[in-house]
């Protein structure tokens, strides 16, 4: 059996007549040196050994000039920003006009929930046990399914013929929510008009 024939060794310099440009940023390098192909036979052997003396002077440029980080997962090696600026395919997007909400929460100072105020979960003290704040057997629905209920006389009165007072919770939620849900709608229809204003 015959051994492969092993390929000799290229030299790890790569020597130019005019030296390479480097955005290591961008793992660019440029050779500015005029691309001289040989017959159409062995263009590909040439082109390849182009390839071979950019990527050469690239890795060659990377571990001299950019620090090296030895970690439990390997050899670390830090860029330094882009110096080339790469075209764009399309033009950077616009930033969105603020919604109604967002004017009005900027004007008030009012700022998001922190990740601790959006969770669903409080504690009952009644209970001694935490629950959910809405949704299924919600804090929100405390005492819709009680056994009795207080009446005030003067709203009893007033109410519609056909509706309880134990639906009344219920009933509001729904309400509240439907009404978000256009406010929501409406300020969708207003940063649209406001877009096609401005186009």
């Amino acid at each position: 059996m015959a051994l492969p024939i092993s390929k000799p060794k290229l030299p790890v310099i790569v020597d130019k007549p005019t030296p390479y440009t480097f955005d290591l940023g961008n793992l660019l390098a440029q050779d500015p040196n005029p691309v001289v192909l040989p017959d159409a036979s062995s263009i590909d052997q040439a082109l390849a050994e182009l390839a071979r003396d950019g990527a050469q002077s690239l890795i060659n440029q990377l571990l001299t000039t950019c620090p090296l980080q030895s970690t439990s997962d390997g050899v670390l090696l830090t860029l330094p920003a882009p110096a080339t600026r790469l075209p764009r395919e399309k033009p950077v997007p616009q930033p969105k006009p603020p919604t109604k909400w967002e004017r009005f929460a900027a004007k008030k100072g009012i700022k998001a929930k922190t990740r601790e105020q959006r969770r669903n979960l409080a504690y009952d003290e009644e209970s001694g046990e935490w629950k959910r704040k809405w949704g299924y057997k919600g804090l929100n629905k405390k005492g819709e399914d009680s056994w009795l209920v207080e009446v005030d006389p003067k709203k009893e009165a007033a109410r519609k013929e056909g509706t309880s007072i134990r639906a009344d919770g219920r009933r509001e939620r729904v309400e509240k929510i439907k009404r978000n849900e256009r406010k929501m709608r409406k300020n969708q229809r207003d940063a649209t008009d406001k877009m096609g204003k401005k186009a």
